[in-house]
């Protein structure tokens, strides 16, 4: 298991802006975190004293960033990742901040290659859904930048 410290070290979001608090488990397929910030008033996503239920695809995110970093070849650099894509994100709340069980967030990698990767995300609280969906991810998308898209819109 991972705390807090160990997670700031391995994903770009730092201080208040890295939100999960710990890893319960995680395969090379699979990551499973949790939570509190979503009860902290400071916490950097809110507006208007609110955390909106959007602010859970960001948790999710971080968890897919961290998988990403754990499964990592040990010896490479890290790579940047930029999420590109939601898709089917079903929202089951309106907050975040309002539920006073710790968040469960769960991503599960489901395709991919060393370019992009697919995965499947939620965010649970007290056994209850919150949000969950599809997220796309471009690994160094700074190459994409170098290499322009062809007229058939593929990526090289």
């Amino acid at each position: 298991m991972l705390d807090r410290p160990a997670i700031a070290a391995r994903i770009p979001h730092q201080a208040d802006m890295c939100l999960l608090d710990a890893v319960l488990d995680w395969t090379p397929d699979a990551i499973r975190c949790t939570s509190r910030s979503h009860r902290q008033p400071a916490n950097p996503l809110c507006s208007d004293n609110r955390l909106g239920i959007a602010a859970g695809i960001e948790y999710a995110a971080q968890a897919m960033a961290l998988h990403g970093s754990l499964s990592a070849d040990a010896v490479a650099p890290p790579r940047q990742g930029y999420l590109v894509s939601v898709r089917g994100a079903n929202f089951h709340t309106l907050r975040l901040d309002d539920r006073a069980d710790d968040l469960l967030i769960e991503a599960e990698r489901l395709s991919g290659d060393a370019n992009q990767v697919l995965y499947r995300f939620s965010v649970s609280a007290g056994g209850k859904p919150l949000v969950d969906g599809r997220a796309a991810v471009v690994l160094d998308a700074d190459v994409l930048e170098r290499n322009p898209r062809s007229t058939t819109g593929e990526i090289p």
